[in-house]
């Protein structure tokens, strides 16, 4: 079961870390190349021993199944994302509509949902937050990326086949399936990488947001899109939960990555790709402060209609 104090105690922490972050920001201590560097340093090294890390549990039918289920609902989830993206904006400018698009199939789970995930449910709850993520990861180098650019087939697969984080998920089934135990100092080291996941993800957030003015962040777009991502989503996930009887932690770690804010790569391939960057920040930054109260909010709600 949940705690409040629990709950709130990740959320200030996470919110320490991101002030941090705007500081290093402000003061140029963290500079855009510098961000850069600690991002892939996350994707490729941190984030994969994370998700390496969680699949390392005593497996049981019962978790075995309840991954299957949330792969399901993920999946379900991916399918409703994309329909969204495409169909509820009709009155965003050419533009925007591809950095909605994508930031409605691609929220910010794997950066801000693991750790938080991990500090309210636990382990299992991280691994479950894994396998949740598996859908989204190919989403994202897929349809997601199709909203900024025509990438051809073969180079679809191979993005998403190569991925660390892909990788990172076939090596945590591989050693949760064999129960092999590593050798005592990888063990450690893959621990203490994944340890940082929490605190780089945070200040990469942080960094983020002192990049923009915070003066032209409100427009009804804007907020609307924030409305999609922070409460259409999770609140359609804990119906369907609810009215399945899913079990508590599958479908109380669905509803709080299916409301993470924004994806921080929306604003990376905005700039990427010639799209319109400004409005994807100011999407990542407002979804990303919103979000500090709409997962707390969400967490409360689930302690009232679920036992996890």
């Amino acid at each position: 079961m949940v705690t409040y104090s629990s709950l709130f105690q990740v959320q200030i922490m996470m919110f320490l870390l991101i002030a941090i972050g705007y500081f290093l920001g402000k003061k140029n201590i963290i500079t855009k190349e510098g961000r850069k560097s600690i991002t892939d340093l996350v994707i490729n090294v941190v984030l994969p021993c994370n998700i390496i890390v969680s699949f390392f549990i005593e497996m049981n039918l019962h978790i075995l199944t309840s991954c299957l289920v949330i792969l399901l609902l993920s999946i379900g989830i991916q399918l409703f994302s994309s329909f969204a993206g495409k169909y509820f904006y009709p009155h965003a400018d050419e533009k925007m509509l591809p950095v909605l698009r994508y930031a409605t199939i691609c929220s910010n789970g794997g950066f801000m949902g693991n750790p938080l995930v991990e500090g309210i449910y636990g382990s299992q709850g991280l691994l479950y937050a894994s396998i949740y993520l598996i859908p989204q990861r190919i989403v994202m180098w897929s349809a997601g990326l199709s909203c900024f650019t025509k990438a051809k087939g073969k180079d679809v697969i191979k993005k998403v086949l190569t991925h660390p984080c892909i990788i990172a998920v076939g090596i945590g089934i591989f050693f949760m399936i064999t129960q092999i135990s590593l050798p005592a100092s990888i063990d450690r080291t893959l621990r203490t990488l994944s340890g940082c996941t929490t605190s780089l993800s945070m200040l990469i957030i942080g960094v983020i947001l002192s990049e923009i003015s915070a003066k032209t962040i409100l427009s009804k777009m804007n907020l609307y899109y924030c409305f999609i991502r922070l409460i259409v989503f999770p609140a359609l996930v804990l119906a369907v939960g609810f009215v399945l009887h899913l079990d508590p932690l599958v479908t109380a770690v669905s509803v709080v990555l299916s409301g993470m804010p924004a994806g921080t790569t929306t604003a990376i391939l905005a700039s990427k790709y010639d799209g319109d960057a400004h409005f994807a920040v100011k999407c990542v930054f407002l979804s990303t402060l919103l979000s500090l109260f709409t997962i707390p909010l969400w967490c409360m709600i689930m302690e009232l209609v679920l036992v996890v």
